[in-house]
């Protein structure tokens, strides 16, 4: 397999879970990237150095001229599996689309053109999967090289089944299912996909079509029952009828009740997205990758769920308040929120540790995990951390979209002053009503209490914990939003400035090992 280096690839729809595996692999290989999607200037500022931006819709062939002007290789993921009617149809945009894209890479001059399809695409009678066939046609036609790369259902951070899977596991009584739950299918790992995705950029394999997935057939009751073992809870399986998939599937959109899959994706497994024959698999035949196995990817999974950003929440953004002024603590600043990172699970007066495994470290970077009483487990990631405050976000599943801030400082008093400010919104429409009915006045009673627990390990004493409540004005929503944004997107560049900094040094190691 032949392979170059230093290319400028152009992805499309870099934004989502494929690129999310893709990008760093294409980073640390010494490519660089242009990213084009819709809202790629906001996306594109969580990577490192090597990634540009290209605001574009597939859709319209004017705000496509330019997008791939000087790049060696097209890497095609853009696409939907949900249509919005009237406009946002599987017509327009996974043919349309892939039709606009190979149109830009013709007049660009572009070598190579790489399309991410789907398996079970050529036997698929689902729409979705007719759309994406009905793409491979076009590229089959491409003047260049082309390769078609049909990947099994693709799982990592926000991925919308087996992500999905994870968080009703976590925090649902009662899981509802489309079917039996044992329909086969065969997922991949979002990093090994972008292993192979690289090597199909990089290398001659080209004018042929790769199927390419883990090597374990899984289904939804198996992926359940491994995630009972990872999360420690056994909430019931409700099974839905098949003939009443697609009604029940749009009544609980409608309500805000999260489906583990939706009717689309319930027709795509129908159909079998597995690899037959198994020798078929290009994921080692061809690319030469060892298959992470799903134990281990769901391991890795589980604390990698995405934030839940305030703007994605339902009702108005909330902004509280609860501190106290401590008087004769013995303690410093500092020396008080270095104690509370230490002590944070054991000062929450909820339980931590709630899964096997899971970490009690507050460091940047750290999901940790709680559990809900009548709700179940949630997550937490921790943001940024400074001498005198740690600032935690809420992860997908949980009931606030937002974060809680900790923190700690020293007045002009003399005194020591310990708070916690919270900015959010709930995370959806039953979680707003939840929180009407009780759930905001359990959720004060917390912060209350890690305040006085704060005071306690201070050795210091306070009249009383003070507390103010409200909504963060219209005109200050925005600025707000921002910077919770921009704070998860510095931590996400520093991990991936970091990832990417290791990857680069064990290739030259492995160069010179070759030497």
């Amino acid at each position: 397999m032949l392979e170059r280096t230093d290319m400028r690839v152009l992805v499309t729809g870099g934004s989502g879970v494929i690129g999310a595996g893709l990008i760093p692999e294409l980073l640390a290989a010494g490519h660089q990237v242009r990213m084009l999607s819709r809202h790629a200037e906001a996306a594109s500022r969580a990577w490192p150095a090597g990634v540009d931006p290209f605001e574009a819709d597939v859709t319209s062939v004017n705000q496509l001229k330019g997008a791939a002007a000087g790049c060696d290789a097209v890497v095609h993921i853009s696409g939907i599996i949900n249509e919005v009617l009237p406009d946002i149809t599987f017509e327009n945009v996974n043919v349309g689309g892939t039709k606009n894209m190979l149109a830009e890479a013709t007049r660009a001059g572009c070598p190579k053109f790489v399309y991410v399809s789907s398996l079970g695409a050529e036997r698929g009678a689902s729409a979705y999967h007719k759309s994406k066939y009905a793409g491979e046609e076009l590229v089959c036609r491409y003047a260049g090289v082309w390769a078609i790369v049909r990947p099994g259902n693709v799982y990592g951070p926000g991925d919308e089944v087996i992500s999905q899977l994870l968080k009703l596991q976590r925090t649902l009584p009662a899981i509802p299912m489309i079917g039996d739950g044992t329909q086969p299918f065969q997922p991949v790992w979002y990093q090994d996909l972008g292993k192979a995705l690289r090597r199909a950029v990089e290398s001659d394999v080209f004018q042929d079509v790769y199927e390419v997935a883990g090597e374990e057939v899984t289904s939804a009751n198996d992926l359940l029952d491994r995630l009972e073992e990872l999360t420690g809870r056994s909430p019931l399986r409700l099974r839905v009828p098949e003939f009443l998939a697609g009604f029940t599937v749009r009544a609980a959109q409608g309500l805000g009740v999260p489906f583990p899959i939706n009717e689309s994706q319930y027709q795509m497994i129908l159909e079998q997205s597995v690899i037959e024959p198994p020798e078929k698999n290009a994921m080692e035949r061809v690319f030469g990758l060892e298959a992470t196995t799903l134990a281990s990817g769901l391991k890795v999974l589980a604390d990698l769920q995405l934030e839940q950003e305030p703007g994605e929440g339902v009702g108005q953004l909330e902004r509280k308040r609860f501190r106290a002024e401590i008087r004769g603590s013995r303690m410093s600043a500092e020396a008080l929120m270095a104690e509370f990172r230490k002590q944070c699970t054991e000062l929450m007066p909820i339980e931590f540790d709630a899964e096997a495994g899971a970490s009690q470290e507050v460091v940047k970077g750290t999901s940790l995990t709680a559990a809900l009483p009548l709700r179940g487990n949630i997550q937490i990631r921790v943001e940024e951390v400074t001498p005198c405050s740690v600032t935690f976000a809420t992860l997908r599943g949980h009931p606030l979209a937002g974060v809680v801030r900790f923190w700690s400082q020293e007045t002009s008093r003399g005194t020591l002053e310990f708070g916690v400010t919270l900015f959010a919104r709930a995370a959806t429409m039953l979680d707003w009503v939840a929180m009407q009915g009780g759930g905001e006045a359990a959720q004060n009673w917390t912060w209350r209490t890690v305040v006085e627990r704060a005071v306690e390990i201070s050795g210091g004493s306070t009249e009383e914990v003070q507390e103010e409540l409200g909504q963060v004005p219209e005109d200050e929503v925005e600025g707000v939003e921002e910077w919770i944004r921009e704070m998860v997107v510095t931590r996400k560049h520093g991990e991936r400035k970091d990832a990417q900094e290791w990857k680069e040094m064990e290739t030259e190691v492995q160069v010179q090992g070759h030497r």
